[in-house]
């Protein structure tokens, strides 16, 4: 009990403007935490919204786990891609991550003969860059 009493009486023997300043301090942490953390996460929320909404058929777009593909469709919250020649698979639209920029020169693969699909590979037959003697 005794240091209770201590405490008090040093408490009541403070400055009322450290009071003040422990009170802004409590009010300015909850609104710096508003703009560094919720603010800019809100608005890339609403930016990959519009993002996915705004996607259509024809579109290039790489998936949240790096498949690029062209949609081919929609069927609700499902997008079809088509990844390869004939090759079309269903994801979920919040998995489309981004728009590929074509026009800008953005490809999937690094390309070797400037198609932007990359070296050409036939079944069989070894790579261009095998070097090994036979």
């Amino acid at each position: 009990m005794h240091v209770l009493s201590i405490l008090a009486a040093e408490s009541s023997s403070s400055s009322g403007g450290a009071a003040i300043v422990q009170l802004g301090i409590f009010l300015l942490i909850p609104v710096a935490m508003y703009f560094l953390l919720i603010r800019p996460q809100r608005r890339r929320q609403r930016e990959q919204a519009a993002l996915q909404s705004g996607i259509d058929v024809g579109d290039e777009v790489m998936t949240t786990s790096g498949l690029y593909g062209f949609i081919t469709g929609f069927d609700g919250d499902i997008v079809w891609l088509e990844i390869d020649d004939n090759v079309q698979i269903r994801v979920a639209r919040a998995a489309v991550q981004r728009k590929v920029d074509t026009a800008m020169g953005e490809t999937a693969v690094p390309s070797d003969d400037g198609s932007g699909k990359g070296p050409k590979i036939e079944p069989g037959l070894p790579a261009a860059d095998d070097t090994t003697d036979n």
